[in-house]
């Protein structure tokens, strides 16, 4: 049974500054719930408690489950592996120690998304002279191996990892890169549907090569219309997003369809996460929340 899932990112909690909303972390989960959602992520490390009980508390409270924690990594970088890896663990603990976490909840990892300049430059554009060559591709795959094999060693969750817009896992190609590079059984794969679009990948064929692989899903929307406009204007990462580039649910060019066809063929036993990334003059979160449940549910999720 796939079952639906928000994350606080959608009331303007991202992982990069912004001029987000200042909602609480209980506004957000009442407005979470209300919408008709069954579980969320964690969000960043102190928006929800960072005590296990304290946690389970305010999730069981509304009956939702505690679904995954992302978890950024400069993977690209030997310096920060240790640290990244000990702040995987940590939140793993806290995540795999809360009663009310699902049996299907994954650390989710990604790069440190939008900290290399070029790529945050680059997002949505990238060429093949703007990645990792093979011996970084490899010490990047060793160290995602590392973390996860930690991570389950640790806490006995799993880790999928996250391809994002501005990291150097975006394109359909360095998904393949990392994919190669790494066991299956040790990571899998969270599988983000307006970051594919976005950055020129299918994920609907993405769906179709990965297969049981993919252990969590994001829900997101991609405008054409301004994919198109940021690529001829050169927008960077930040831009997109402040203007809008992730829409709501069946406003973009994301084969929604066709996406639950081919996860219910699988068939897919995990979470779908809406990500909705609303800023400031983008809309009222709680209603846009509510626009993205609606719209599931009309696809009879």
């Amino acid at each position: 049974m796939i079952r639906v899932a928000n994350a606080p990112c959608s009331w303007g909690v991202l992982e990069f500054e912004t001029t987000a909303t200042t909602a609480t972390a209980s506004q957000v989960l009442d407005e979470m719930a209300a919408a008709g959602y069954a579980g969320t992520e964690l969000g960043d490390w102190g928006f929800l408690p960072t005590e296990p009980q304290a946690l389970a508390a305010e999730a069981v409270s509304r009956s939702l489950s505690l679904v995954g924690a992302f978890v950024p990594v400069a993977l690209s970088r030997a310096e920060a592996i240790d640290e990244g890896l000990e702040r995987a663990v940590r939140v793993a603990r806290l995540l795999a120690g809360a009663a009310g976490a699902s049996d299907a909840a994954v650390l989710v990892l990604s790069d440190d998304n939008a900290s290399v300049p070029a790529r945050a430059a680059r997002a949505g554009r990238v060429r093949l002279e703007d990645g990792l060559t093979g011996a970084a591709w490899d010490a990047f795959a060793a160290s995602a191996e590392a973390i996860a094999a930690a991570v389950r060693d640790r806490t006995g969750l799993r880790t999928a990892f996250h391809h994002h817009c501005a990291g150097y896992v975006e394109t359909p190609e360095e998904v393949e890169a990392l994919m190669s590079r790494t066991a299956p059984s040790l990571l899998g794969l969270c599988l983000d549907t307006g970051h594919l679009t976005y950055a020129g990948g299918d994920p609907i064929a993405a769906i179709a090569k990965y297969g049981k692989r993919i252990w969590h899903v994001h829900f997101k929307d991609c405008d054409p219309a301004l994919a198109g406009e940021a690529r001829a204007e050169g927008w960077d990462y930040h831009t997109a997003v402040r203007r809008g580039i992730f829409c709501e649910l069946g406003r973009g060019a994301v084969p929604f369809v066709g996406v639950r066809d081919a996860l219910a063929a699988l068939p897919y036993a995990g979470w779908i996460v809406v990500e909705q990334d609303v800023l400031p003059g983008l809309g009222t979160p709680s209603l846009s929340a509510i626009r993205n449940r609606e719209y599931l549910r009309g696809l009879g999720l």
